[in-house]
């Protein structure tokens, strides 16, 4: 089973990760577990985004953005390259 976490600690929060988290919760398959998370230790790259158990991490996601996480990595099973954390993901 896939799980997403989202970052809902005070410095994400101000980046928008409630309407991420939100995103997340309305667009993803119902086969994803979509979980807030305390601080992921990442403060200042949020809203982060954390896909397990592929650990594959999202920085600065939008809500706008969430649509093309749960179709092109939630579904179809491709991480999105140009938006991966390049700390975690540096190629």
């Amino acid at each position: 089973m896939i799980t997403v976490r989202v970052c809902q600690n005070k410095a994400c929060r101000k980046q928008g990760a409630a309407k991420v988290l939100q995103a997340f919760q309305t667009l993803a398959p119902d086969d994803a577990a979509i979980e807030p998370s305390q601080c992921l230790g990442q403060c200042g790259n949020g809203a982060m985004v954390l896909v397990l158990p592929d650990e594959i991490w999202y920085c600065r996601v939008l809500p706008e953005e969430v649509d093309a996480i749960v179709d092109r990595h939630l579904i179809q099973g491709q991480p999105i390259k140009a938006m991966l954390y390049r700390k975690f993901h540096p190629n």
